[in-house]
């Protein structure tokens, strides 16, 4: 069974100001979904699900969703505020969506197969689809369950404009996920990278170390423990209007329980993504190495 591809785009309008307002970073115009697509397609991906907003459905499906309804199985899933279990509402004055957790479990009825998870605007290169596609054609639930998390060289992954937030990660001697542990502050040294916390006490970083960049694999079998979670989650934090139920901890939590397992599949490919608008030079600039040695044609 080819897996499918579950791309969380709920807020990239926010984010854009607009779908109209995405900045093309290849030579014919290409946005950063092109590219993904692209990669999950030649992976073996048989299927990509867009988590969208209801109010962007036809301007999304006309600026990005038609540039792949012919390729790839193309579906469309929505992530509203008022998408909650039995006997909750929105509570009033609540804008926030509910979280990257939350927007995986809305796609609970259009995922059957194992399936991957990416955002919408992050660059995250051909070799992490390819082990992604790998290890998700053959998965099957199990007892632990075993998921997949692709992760990044912590340098990678950083801007060179101001600090970024990340999930910094620990594996045990199996290749099994322990912890990620989210750092809200990370920049480049001029020796690796270092961490400051909420209280402006500085960590050292090697920056080899290994870091979610939102990229995971996962068997069908999630949308029950999400379930679970975010029902959990609302019972004690419905009242909090920023709280947000987020997909490393439900993985965390499916791991200090024993229900999961998670390997890491480290990628060798540089991430890519727009972190501040001084970015977007070097994300075109690298794009445009990416096509003239081969890895991506001029026209997808």
């Amino acid at each position: 069974m080819k897996p499918t591809l579950l791309v969380l785009a709920a807020g990239i309008g926010s984010r854009y100001g607009g779908l109209k307002q995405i900045d093309p970073v290849g030579p014919s115009g290409q946005i950063i979904i092109d590219y993904s697509i692209y990669d999950a397609i030649r992976a073996g991906f048989g299927k990509v699900v867009f988590v969208i907003r209801k109010d962007i459905e036809q301007t999304f499906r006309e600026c990005i969703g038609s540039r792949f309804e012919s390729k790839i199985k193309t579906e469309y899933v929505f992530q509203e505020l008022d998408a909650l279990p039995s006997g909750y509402k929105v509570p009033e004055g609540r804008q926030k969506p509910w979280g990257t957790g939350h927007a995986v479990l809305v796609a609970k009825d259009a995922v059957r197969e194992p399936f991957a998870v990416i955002n919408a605007d992050d660059f995250y290169g051909r070799c992490g689809y390819e082990l992604l596609g790998s290890e998700l054609s053959k998965a099957k639930s199990g007892n632990p369950e075993e998921y997949f998390m692709v992760g990044f060289e912590l340098m990678k992954t950083l801007s060179e404009h101001g600090h970024v937030a990340r999930g910094v990660c620990r594996s045990d001697s199996t290749g099994h996920l322990v912890e990620v542990v989210e750092r809200t502050k990370i920049e480049k040294t001029a020796d690796g990278a270092k961490f400051t916390d909420e209280k402006g006490a500085v960590t050292k970083l090697a920056g080899n170390e290994i870091a979610s960049m939102n990229m995971w694999g996962f068997t069908p079998s999630l949308f029950g423990y999400l379930d679970e979670q975010f029902s959990e989650f609302l019972k004690n934090n419905i009242g909090n209007l920023k709280s947000e139920f987020f997909i490393p901890t439900v993985v965390s939590t499916l791991i200090n329980s024993k229900q999961a397992r998670v390997k890491v599949l480290p990628s060798r490919d540089q991430w890519f993504g727009v972190t501040y608008k001084e970015d977007k030079p070097i994300v075109v600039e690298n794009v445009r190495k990416l096509i003239s040695s081969g890895a991506y044609p001029g026209k997808l």
